[in-house]
């Protein structure tokens, strides 16, 4: 059945859509059936897989990120892709078609006044923040909002293209066409830079077909050989490419028109998410001091926060990267501060679910599991009945963080995934019981 199963997953990576929802349609009657059987489900998750709406290096769409998180037994899963919303609707219709509890945020980048000229998560850009909503109900935030939400991609497909004209220049006589050689890499017109880099990459392969040539293209533009394994478009060419052109050509800070990091946060807050400040590896200057760090992203109004744990610990080793990381997530436990982690997979090579059984993960395991139930809850307490975890209903029944992260930790782990609708009977004002007697129906 190999072969049947390979096709299947080529469909569901279609950017057909029509195409992806059949197939999902197809994948969760083996499922039923018994025909494919998922691994029993355990604590692993991963709330931070880029689709192709961005960019996942194997292609994946959001129903085929779901296929892969049901079939391996997930706690959990989240896609985040990069100023869109695209994959909200498919992903939470293959979660709740496969049974598995899901999760949609986005990411884009803030300018943040307390730390200018400080380097906070986006190396080389002081004053820059990586900066997420966690657990957005729809795609639509409403009329308010669809201005801000729409400038945040507007805005960044023009940093793109303008970064494209210059590494044309750079690459020159290997020049992109963003109608033809970029745009066709991606079902959403949301190109990223690592589109760039691989779109880079074909076209230098079609104009010196001849692999030496081609070799000696590289090796003069970007000042190094390039081994022949590499070529046409491997893994570590398509890194170099980027670290050698785009990350020099850039646009100066003062040009970059990054929203500010409170108008952000009221954004993502009013279409229904979690503001969510992203930990680096605990490196920069502007990570040196964790209870600032909280204090001012708090302050603003971040409920979450967000960690690629890939960045931040080698397995065996005890280092500045991975002591920083425990003392955030103590710091962040004792301010009742939920945690989202995942790998990305928008980088070529990355794995698909971290490694919780290392020895540097395992402790922090726990907490980890219990931001991705609360923050599953949220969203689908809020996708169903507007009550979400910052929403008045939420501050008022539990005006204690703990209590509250208590309650949708509890509800994340009770409520049966793909059974989520029946939150939809809690009515307006429901008692905090009555809510988890849905759950458990």
């Amino acid at each position: 059945m190999a072969e049947p199963i390979a096709e299947l997953e080529r469909d569901l990576d279609s950017f057909d859509a029509k195409k992806r929802r059949k197939a999902l349609e197809t994948a969760a009657g083996l499922l039923k059936s018994g025909a494919v059987n998922a691994a029993a489900r355990s604590d692993i998750h991963n709330l931070h897989f880029h689709s192709f709406n961005s960019f996942n290096y194997r292609g994946f769409s959001p129903s085929r990120i779901a296929w892969e998180a049901r079939k391996g037994g997930f706690a959990a899963a989240g896609i985040v892709d990069f100023d869109v919303l695209s994959g909200l609707e498919e992903f939470y219709g293959a979660g709740e078609l496969l049974g598995l509890r899901t999760c949609v945020s986005m990411e884009t980048r803030v300018r943040v006044r307390q730390y200018a000229g400080v380097e906070l998560n986006s190396p080389g850009e002081p004053g820059v923040s990586y900066f997420m909503g966690v657990g957005f109900p729809r795609e639509d935030p409403g009329p308010a909002l669809r201005s801000f939400q729409g400038g945040l991609q507007a805005t960044s497909q023009a940093r793109n293209r303008a970064l494209a004209e210059r590494v044309n220049g750079l690459l020159d006589p290997v020049r992109l066409d963003w109608q033809e050689d970029v745009l066709p890499l991606t079902p959403s017109a949301n190109p990223t830079e690592r589109h760039m880099c691989l779109a880079y990459a074909r076209k230098a392969a079609a104009l010196f077909p001849d692999r030496a040539e081609l070799a000696a293209f590289w090796a003069k533009k970007l000042g190094t050989p390039v081994p022949d394994k590499d070529l046409p478009e491997g893994v570590d060419l398509i890194l170099l490419i980027r670290a050698k052109t785009m990350k020099g050509a850039r646009m100066p800070e003062g040009e970059n028109a990054f929203p500010w990091l409170e108008d952000a946060a009221n954004y993502v807050r009013g279409a229904g998410a979690l503001p969510a400040h992203s930990w680096y590896d605990g490196t920069t200057g502007g990570e040196q001091d964790i209870e600032r760090l909280l204090d001012t992203f708090m302050a603003a109004g971040c409920a979450v926060m967000n960690i690629i744990l890939d960045r931040c610990y080698t397995p065996g080793v005890k280092d500045a990267r991975v002591a920083a990381l425990h003392r955030l997530v103590e710091a962040c436990n004792a301010r009742n501060l939920p945690i989202v982690v995942g790998t990305e997979m928008n980088k070529h090579g990355q794995k698909l679910v971290d490694s919780f059984e290392t020895a540097e993960l395992a402790p922090l395991l726990p907490s980890f599991l219990n931001g991705a139930f609360i923050v599953y809850a949220h969203a689908m307490l809020k996708r169903h009945t507007e009550l979400g975890y910052l929403d008045e209903w939420a501050v008022r029944r539990f005006p204690d963080l703990a209590g509250r992260n208590a309650f949708f930790g509890k509800l994340g782990h009770l409520l049966k995934p793909g059974g989520e609708s029946v939150l939809a009977g809690c009515g307006h004002d429901p008692t905090p019981d009555a809510v988890m007697g849905r759950a458990v129906e």
